[in-house]
Parts: C-alpha cells; structure tokens; sequence
C-alpha cells in the first residue's frame, strides 16, 4: 500500500497541472497511458498465441489519439484506413500460413477501438469548454467510485460480483461505488460552483445523476479487461507502474468514464 500511494502522489504531482494547462502537456501525459495500454493489450494476447499486429495496434492507437487531440476532423478517415490496413496485413498473413488470422485481426482492431478510439474520449472530454474542470469531476467521481468499492469490499465484501472475471469484487463493494460516485459528484458541483471556479448552469443533482452513472458503469471497464487478462492467464498488464500495475490497469476505468462524461455533458449540460 504505501509503495501504491507513493506512486500515486506522484502520478498526481504530473497529472494535475497536465489537466489544468492542456495541450501538449495533458496529450504527453494522456498519450502514454493510451498507447502503453495497447502495448500491454497485444502482448497479453501474444501470450496465449494469438497475433494481433503490433505496429498497427500501437501505431493506430498513436494516430488515432494526435488526431482527436490536435486534429479531430481527420480522425474518422484515419480509424477506417486503418481498419483497410489491418485487413490487408491479415489476408497476407492467412495466405502465408497464418491459420487465425482472421481472429488476430479481431483482435487488431479491437484493440484499436477500444483502447484508442474509445480512450480518446480522454481528449475529447479535455477539449470543451473548461474541460480540465469537467475532467476532474469525471475523475472524482470515477477514483472515489472505485476507492470506496475497494476498501468496503475488502474489509465487508461477501457476495461476489464476478466470481469469474474478478474473484475479489463484491455487490457490497459495487454498491458502494455507486453510492460514493453519487455523493462525489453532487459535492463537486456545490463545492466548485459555490467558490466559483466552474461556471456552469449544471446543477447538484444533475452532478449527482452524473456521479451516479460514473460509479455504476466504469467498474465494467475493469471487468472488461480482467476477462482479457483472464484468458491471456496473466495477473497484471505489465508492472510497470510500481504498486500498480499496468497502463492498461490504470486506465480501464477511464475509458468508459471519460466516454459516459463527454456524452452526458455535451448532451444535457453544454
């Protein structure tokens, strides 16, 4: 624990002026969790023999996320070239012997969109008006969310969720992450428009639905990829963040609650 809070403190001594300031700082900070994720997703399937392709998986994913930071109109044409590509590649590979390629370029693909066009949701999220504001409050509600299911499902879990996917996730502690995420996001609301640093007409409660929906919904991301580790039989992404895990591990999260934010927002708020 104090190894996974020290690390913590100090991805947040990066990551908080990263969000406020934007830019190129928030797409370095971002950008690596991304594609060091869809890193992680090819080697975990290389692991049990399957071929996702490398260089498109990652390089996608790289292309993808700059486009819909910087340059967002051409995202859309960029994401179906490579889909063609990754195609392409994989035809030839069947041709040369590959018997699974058609399930390598499921997977190729997949971890294209799911990790870098679905991630990037990140950036979208950052991009609207006062976005670093509106990403804390996606993320308040997200990291509470799962800090509270984590530490009551530890110490009072007794009915498993998942037994599955996730032996360690309880109902008691899923609960629990609704109820926090409800709570956070009715408090950030109060706290950041009362003292004025967000200008916004949202009100309390719709921060509370919002911090409902993010307390629900993310912790399917975390089951999402524990099925892939499951099935890759490996129990971290990679150990590369220090009582972490993972990059893959830090964000899967994230990906659906920047998703559920920008929409939520961008449909009911902005």
């Amino acid at each position: 624990m104090r190894r996974r809070l020290i690390t913590a403190l100090g991805i947040a001594a990066v990551g908080l002026p990263a969000i406020m300031f934007g830019g190129i700082f928030y797409y370095a900070l971002m950008g690596t969790f991304i594609i060091g994720a869809s890193w992680e997703y090819v080697n975990m399937f290389r692991a049990v023999k399957y071929e996702p392709q490398m260089y498109i998986t990652v390089g996608g994913v790289a292309v993808i996320t700059i486009l819909r930071m910087f340059f967002p109109v051409y995202a859309e044409p960029a994401l179906a070239a490579i889909v063609l590509l990754a195609m392409a590649y994989h035809l030839i590979a069947y041709e040369r012997g590959r018997d699974q390629s058609a399930l390598d370029f499921c997977l190729t693909i997949g971890g294209v969109v799911y990790i870098g066009w679905i991630g990037s949701y990140l950036f979208d999220l950052r991009n609207i008006p006062q976005g670093g504001w509106w990403f804390m409050l996606v993320m308040f509600c997200v990291w509470l969310g799962d800090s509270g299911a984590y530490s009551i499902g530890r110490a009072y879990g007794v009915h498993k969720m998942a037994p599955r996917l996730s032996p360690k996730k309880s109902w008691e502690g899923y609960i629990t992450s609704v109820v926090t995420g409800l709570f956070a996001g009715g408090f950030y609301l109060y706290v950041f428009t009362t003292y004025g640093f967000l200008k916004t007409d949202m009100t309390i409660w719709q921060g509370a639905i919002l911090g409902l929906l993010l307390g629900a919904l993310p912790p399917l991301g975390d089951l999402g990829e524990s099925m892939i580790k499951r099935q890759s039989g490996i129990k971290d992404s990679s150990d590369i963040i220090p009582g972490h895990g993972g990059f893959f591990d830090r964000i899967d999260s994230w990906l659906w609650g920047a998703t559920i934010g920008y929409f939520f927002l961008i449909w009911f708020i902005i």
